[in-house]
């Protein structure tokens, strides 16, 4: 499965709902309201500006706009947006921090291959992206014999003209 790409396709905790527990999901998660737990995601955790999330938080990417008491750990980017608040630890590959983010706490940069590892110590199973689904490209048709030039039978040197029979 593909991780969504849109927004209304994603697992959904919408503001003025709370949450307690762990979620996990083979896609993207969106959240509004407030999270205390574990958030498990295979594709993307979008956190808008009313987010209030305790707990961690892995997954491929982020992007973080609510507020957070807890560690990330990002397979890829974590991107903090202005007006955020995030006490806690970053497990990341990349990282992009607008202005007015806040962030108290300490930043890893992993090596590739190392979230996996990281990943699976802290949820107990492994993390595999979803691969994309790609479209199918349309089975070739075969071609028609094409008729091959005849090989010459003998040697002719550059230049030189065929002799008549």
């Amino acid at each position: 499965m593909e991780p969504n790409n849109n927004l209304s396709d994603a697992s959904r905790i919408s503001a003025g709902t709370i949450f307690k527990g762990e979620i996990s999901s083979p896609g993207d998660i969106r959240i509004d309201g407030t999270f205390d737990g574990q958030v498990y995601a295979k594709g993307r955790v979008t956190a808008g500006s009313k987010a209030v999330i305790n707990g961690n938080v892995v997954c491929q990417n982020v992007e973080f706009s609510g507020t957070m008491k807890g560690n990330f750990y990002v397979k890829d980017t974590l991107s903090l947006k202005a007006g955020c608040e995030v006490s806690g630890d970053l497990h990341i590959k990349r990282l992009q921090v607008e202005l007015d983010a806040k962030f108290n706490g300490n930043c890893r940069m992993l090596a590739d291959g190392e979230f996996d590892h990281l990943a699976s110590e802290i949820t107990g199973r492994p993390f595999t992206p979803a691969a994309p689904v790609t479209a199918a490209a349309p089975a070739a048709q075969p071609r028609p014999a094409q008729p091959q030039p005849a090989a010459p039978s003998a040697f002719r040197p550059a230049g030189a003209r065929p002799q008549a029979k």
